[in-house]
């Protein structure tokens, strides 16, 4: 008799092997990752990353359909601010979700920085086709986010998770602000008409594009010190 997954072999009256049924659910025999891909590797965590990733372009075309068309201003700003809402809320849930329901697997870990990425680099390269951010902040911040990621592969490639530093954090918060303003410069300009160029809301995101630009660099070096530390305890 060949074995049935999830029985515990036994002897039967008549001397024959026999499969008593296992006493432990099959949900709780498994890994993290082994329970993603038994039950579905795309679960509610990665779910919520993913959306991330699918609702980056879909900004992308919201944002620019009133320039390409002349109409939806009013319409766009609104997509605009509940997409970008959306996905910062998720961004904050998915790993929320992930650990609190062990539902941590090495591909969320892989794809959330990734969405990240893709995401604010979405609303950055927005709002320089537009005039409303310096290409060479935008530069600054596309180098050290691709620069992150080859790192944190690296690690991931040594076995070593780089776990997000304080620094990261301050400079993904002020990021997410930046954003704030960028589409606060965008309501203005298309809603209440106003000269972008000339308000004060454009100074204060002109400020924080700048901060968003140093806090990339300090948070890059921070992390590439963190990479090399980690490296010269690896064994060789």
């Amino acid at each position: 008799m060949r074995p049935i997954y999830g029985a515990a072999p036994g002897l039967s009256i008549t001397g024959s092997l026999a499969f008593a049924p296992c006493t432990v659910p099959a949900r709780d025999r498994l890994t993290p990752d082994l329970r993603a891909a038994y039950f579905g590797r795309v679960n509610l965590a990665n779910s919520l990353t993913l959306s991330r990733i699918v609702l980056a372009p879909l900004f992308f075309l919201v944002y620019f359909i009133p320039e390409w068309t002349g109409m939806f201003s009013v319409l766009s700003v609104v997509l605009l601010w509940v997409i970008f809402v959306y996905m910062e809320i998720s961004d904050m849930l998915d790993g929320i979700v992930a650990r609190r329901w062990n539902m941590v697997t090495n591909l969320g870990k892989v794809m959330d920085p990734f969405a990240d990425v893709i995401s604010r680099l979405t609303y950055f390269v927005c709002f320089v086709a537009v005039g409303l951010m310096p290409a060479w902040i935008f530069i600054i911040i596309m180098y050290r986010e691709f620069g992150i990621v080859f790192v944190r592969l690296l690690m991931y490639r040594e076995g070593v998770a780089l776990a997000a530093r304080r620094g990261g954090k301050l400079k993904a918060a002020l990021y997410t602000l930046a954003g704030v303003a960028g589409i606060l410069l965008t309501t203005y300009a298309r809603v209440v008409q106003l000269d972008v160029g000339e308000s004060i809301v454009s100074g204060i995101a002109l400020a924080m594009y700048i901060g968003a630009a140093l806090l990339a660099v300090v948070s890059f070096t921070d992390y590439l010190l963190v990479f090399r530390r980690r490296r010269r305890e690896l064994p060789t």
